[in-house]
């Protein structure tokens, strides 16, 4: 335990009043020529946020005086809240109590009232800890006198006031970067010079640029990287041959989509003698060329994962890597670590073994190919891959065996469509369409599901410091709402003194194919904590899982290249005491870094799809779609069509009736005709309008019919649109 560590568990204890600086040297027995190192080390955990020192020179823990430390999140409205670094409640902050913050600082809020009778926390922003947006982009606007960046993005709630002299040859209409020079105070606007001009709103390829600009995702490999990857062997040297399993002449395919080119998974089977199936899992070995703090680990860390754009990539890896040496190209030998696992018919892995290999994939299958051949049989690919067919079905039965075994222990298998957006040669959508979750996606998907359990109970018992990606219970509160809608619709979620989610799979499989089962499943995912990863086992609410880790995608996540390195050594024997204790500081690290910039992987590659679908929706303008209505708000209701696309039909334009929100039974309703407006109703829309800047559809309804009576609805939710923004906010695997 660090200093540090001491000095806040000393100021957490029940009887520690605040002290000056010289009653902790006392207590902690500092002597006078250290002193100045002290002050230095109190300084630097009052930075950070870790302990307050109050107006009297006194010092206390943030937690212990009113204070929360945590990030902004704000709204386009202005206000916005603190998620607390501690475990609490969020804390409201309203526009008028920012005091120059923005969105994604580093802030302390004092508390200025307590949640209570239904009221949210609410409080005061006192300090700003760390800045986030240090650079803006923004559309500049000239004026006469100055000028002045507007944001992309609309959670940054100041223009940028740009002097004439730092406009940097920027004109009315340009995307531009700014750069902060002074930050933003009570009542002045910051200010900032432009850095670079990207080009004009509306040019080719500018939307996609702009949101990669704006999340900060890297366009470029640094020089020391691209030097480093000019050494690494394309072909696997004679002596990365001794010391692993030789595999090669085990028959294993690929599976994955047309479009993929970083093959890092490779699967084989086999079907022994007592009823029982081999199944191996071989996963690309990238931690054998990405070393540890070698210049590609470096800026693999930074990066965290890879970025999917629809028609582009941000590769966590270079592609000499990701899609050469690493990937496991078809018909040629590669380095990886696999997993045998052998499960019997219950789907219990009885036995396994983990070893370092070297592999030769038989043949690159596609998600296509593979469902055609299982569920079409398709005679010309059957006769192609004869020698494969039987492996295939083995496949479909185990993968089934696996499916219903994690049905019965209560995981949570939701089964919400995604889209695929097609683009043409200028980057424009030409077509949306639901993506298909076909068998042969299954069967990967359980294989990598099974693998990545046995890895983390297989690593749990070793002791050693890993990286699991975990899944905690669920928020109380929003769990007990849901229970209610859930009631009130017909569904009784059996729960006892803790929720088991057995209980909610048992709703998911009960409302699945019904016209509810849209609605139902996005307020239960809404209710659910977000997936993350860290160095504590927890386990996985949504899977159900006592032990899960992310181990088969190392090419594109580097939880997965981490750990992988730490089974390596595991393996060989060559964990020391003083290993443990950096593998420690670097699982630590690692966990932190990997869940955040997952989150901004997220935002980014989900504002690419909105914006891809609101521009197709502009070219569809008085078009009739059928749709369900998916949420409902004191402002309208949004509809989602049978593409995945969702639009609002604004409380104004239903004007049939003066309709009122019922907030608590979740619909619109009719004053003189109480005609009903709920969460699941079939309705048929015209797109009315387009917003490309904000990415918003409107919807017109067509027609308006009375529906039946609803069933009592009693649940709390959909307050305003920003829970519209969360319908997929949580990837639970």
């Amino acid at each position: 335990m660090n200093i540090r560590e001491v000095i806040i568990g000393f100021m957490r204890e029940q009887a520690y009043k605040p002290m000056d600086i010289k009653e902790l040297a006392w207590v902690f027995e500092i002597p006078k020529r250290e002193m100045d190192d002290f002050k230095k080390l109190l300084k630097e955990m009052e930075q950070d946020g870790e302990i307050i020192q109050t107006r009297t020179k006194h010092y206390g823990i943030p937690e212990k005086m009113g204070l929360v430390v945590g990030k902004l999140q704000c709204h386009q409205k202005g206000y916005g809240f603190v998620i607390p670094e501690i475990d609490r409640k969020d804390v409201f902050i309203t526009s008028s109590f920012m005091n120059g913050a923005m969105n994604g600082d580093r802030v302390i809020a004092k508390i200025t009232r307590e949640e209570n009778e239904g009221k949210k926390c609410e409080g005061e922003i006192i300090r700003i800890l760390e800045r986030s947006n240090k650079t803006i982009i923004g559309v500049y606007e000239n004026s006469k006198n100055f000028g002045f960046v507007v944001p992309e993005d609309k959670r940054l709630n100041y223009d940028i006031f740009i002097p004439k002299t730092e406009k940097n040859g920027a004109q009315t209409g340009d995307i531009v970067i700014a750069e902060i020079t002074e930050w933003p105070g009570k009542r002045r606007n910051p200010e900032g010079k432009v850095t670079e001009v990207l080009g004009k709103k509306g040019e080719k390829g500018i939307d996609i640029l702009t949101i990669i600009k704006k999340y900060k995702l890297p366009e470029e490999f640094p020089i020391k990287v691209k030097k480093f990857v000019a050494n690494v062997p394309e072909e696997i040297k004679e002596e990365e041959y001794v010391n692993r399993e030789d595999l090669r002449d085990l028959k294993m395919v690929t599976i994955d989509g047309e479009d993929a080119k970083d093959l890092d998974d490779a699967v084989s089977i086999q079907k022994l003698e007592n009823g029982n199936y081999l199944l191996g899992v071989h996963i690309a070995d990238v931690s054998h060329y990405v070393r540890e703090k070698n210049p590609l680990d470096k800026e693999a860390l930074k990066r965290g994962t890879s970025v999917y754009l629809i028609d582009r990539v941000i590769p966590m890896l270079p592609k000499e890597l990701s899609n050469g040496i690493c990937s496991l190209n078809p018909k040629v030998d590669r380095l990886a670590m696999t997993c045998f696992m052998e499960i019997n018919v219950d789907g219990k892995v009885v036995d396994y073994r983990i070893t370092k290999s070297v592999i030769k994939t038989n043949e690159r299958m596609t998600y296509t190919d593979v469902t055609k051949i299982l569920r079409d049989h398709d005679e010309e690919l059957m006769k192609k891959y004869d020698y494969l067919c039987e492996d295939f079905k083995n496949m479909e039965d185990l993968c089934g065996i696996l499916y219903n075994k994690r049905l019965r222990r209560g995981a949570i298998d939701f089964d919400f469509e995604e889209c695929k957006i097609i683009l043409d040669y200028n980057g424009k959508p030409v077509e949306i369409k639901p993506y298909e979750r076909a068998i042969a996606n299954r069967i990967i998907e359980e294989f990598m599901l099974v693998c990545n359990e046995t890895i983390a109970e297989h690593m749990y018992w070793t002791k050693l410091p890993f990286v699991y990606r975990i899944h905690e219970d669920p928020d109380e509160e929003k769990l007990q709402r849901f229970k209610e809608f859930a009631y009130n619709l017909g569904y009784f979620v059996k729960t006892g003194q803790e929720i088991h989610p057995k209980a909610l799979q048992q709703v998911v499989e009960e409302v699945r194919g019904k016209k509810e089962e849209t609605v139902v499943n996005t307020l239960l995912l809404r209710s659910l904590k977000q997936a993350r990863y860290a160095p504590q086992c927890v386990g996985h609410f949504g899977l159900a899982a006592r032990y899960y880790c992310h181990f088969t995608s190392p090419i594109r996540r580097y939880p997965d290249l981490i750990i992988h390195r730490i089974i390596k050594e595991s393996l060989d024997g060559n964990i020391d005491e003083e290993r443990v204790k950096q593998l420690d500081k670097a699982v630590d690290y690692a966990s932190v870094q990997s869940s955040d910039m997952e989150r901004v992987a997220q935002e980014a590659e989900r504002e690419v799809d909105d914006l891809k679908k609101a521009e197709y929706m502009s070219e569809r303008i008085g078009e009739e779609y059928d749709g369900i209505i998916s949420s409902v708000t004191n402002f309208g209701m949004f509809v989602e069509l049978a593409n995945t696309i969702e639009g609002l039909v604004h409380i104004s334009n239903l004007d049939d009736d003066y309709y009122i929100y019922d907030e608590q039974h979740l619909c619109l309703i009719g004053e003189m005709s109480k005609n009903k407006y709920r969460l699941g109703d079939e309705v048929r829309i015209k797109v009315a309008k387009v917003d490309l800047d904000a990415h918003e559809i409107y919807f017109d309804l067509v027609k308006q019919e009375k529906n039946d009576l609803d069933p009592e609805l009693k649940i709390d939710e959909l307050k305003n649109e920003d829970e519209k923004a969360q319908d997929r906010e949580f990837e639970l695997i």
